[in-house]
């Protein structure tokens, strides 16, 4: 493939300058929980909500989970399976998706320790209505519906520790639900990028390395399409200069230009060779089944 003008001019550049130092890749979502958001502020916001308890509260709350552990991949908990309490995450990582009839799959969240899942039902009764599996060997604290009626009745303080953390999900949904809501699937996946890029990113020189592992794939369940949509349009990025992909990682050549896509003031500034909607089809469709489930979520949760 013969590269623009301008392109080869800015690849000529980067291999005579030094490469930047990558530490060891990282593999999603990292050290911090990740959904599909415009920004990645309060990310994490809920992996602190049991911080103001007392030592003798935090050791009753040990005393009535039950510690688990799972092994990558395996399944924390499955939607339909019927609901008997909450887990609370102590390490590793964690992926809550939902599976459509069709049997596509929107990634709702990545979880990380201090973060609780298995919600939005807290005291037991009725059935998941997404799926838990671990993206890494977890240490889980199980907290049965039994136990946690008991929690809240006899620790106050925990009691509002929860409402906290529900508070959070209940931001971390309503966050996901505007952007499937408002924002068309490309601005999706411009936004997805840069947020990586601020999560994980290593400048070099005007360009940001996103030094994580991600897939077509995750980011096709994230933003609510397909993987071959997201592979088009990555190659139709690549091909204006927006980005380059290689087997190893994202770089994206000019942030200002991604920036610009997701931006109110830029949108009219959109490079012309790319797409401003995709097809009609499986990607629309997915995107609707998350709007769809990510409004019962913030009815649940709010």
């Amino acid at each position: 493939m013969t590269l623009p003008g301008n392109a080869t001019s800015a690849a000529n550049e980067r291999r005579q300058q030094p490469r930047p130092a990558l530490p060891s890749q990282i593999l999603l979502p990292g050290g911090q929980a990740l959904f599909l958001s415009e920004t990645i502020e309060g990310l994490d916001e809920g992996a602190h909500f049991l911080d103001t308890l007392n030592p003798d509260e935090v050791a009753r709350l040990n005393g009535h989970g039950r510690r688990l552990a799972f092994s990558t991949g395996e399944a924390i908990f499955s939607q339909g399976d019927r609901h008997g309490g909450i887990f609370i995450i102590e390490s590793g990582q964690v992926r809550v998706f939902y599976t459509a009839p069709s049997g596509r799959e929107i990634t709702l969240a990545y979880w990380t320790a201090g973060h609780f899942i298995g919600g939005p039902e807290m005291t037991g009764g009725g059935a998941h209505i997404w799926s838990g599996e671990a993206l890494s060997d977890c240490e889980i604290l199980f907290l049965p519906a039994s136990a946690l009626k008991r929690l809240l009745t006899e620790l106050p303080g925990f009691a509002l520790c929860l409402v906290q953390g529900l508070a959070a999900k209940g931001r971390c949904y309503s966050a996901m639900a505007q952007m499937l809501g408002t924002r068309s699937v490309i601005e999706r996946l411009a936004q997805f990028l840069m947020n990586l890029g601020e999560l994980h990113g290593v400048r070099d020189g005007h360009a940001v390395i996103i030094n994580a592992k991600v897939t077509h794939d995750q980011i096709a369940a994230m933003v609510g399409s397909t993987r071959q949509w997201v592979t088009m349009m990555m190659k139709r990025f690549q091909k204006d200069g927006l980005v380059t992909v290689t087997p190893r990682q994202i770089r994206i050549e000019r942030p200002h230009k991604l920036m610009n896509m997701v931006s109110k003031d830029g949108a009219s500034n959109r490079p012309s060779t790319v797409l401003t909607e995709p097809c009609q089809g499986p990607a629309h469709r997915l995107a609707d089944i998350g709007v769809g489930i990510a409004a019962v979520i913030h009815q649940r949760v709010a």
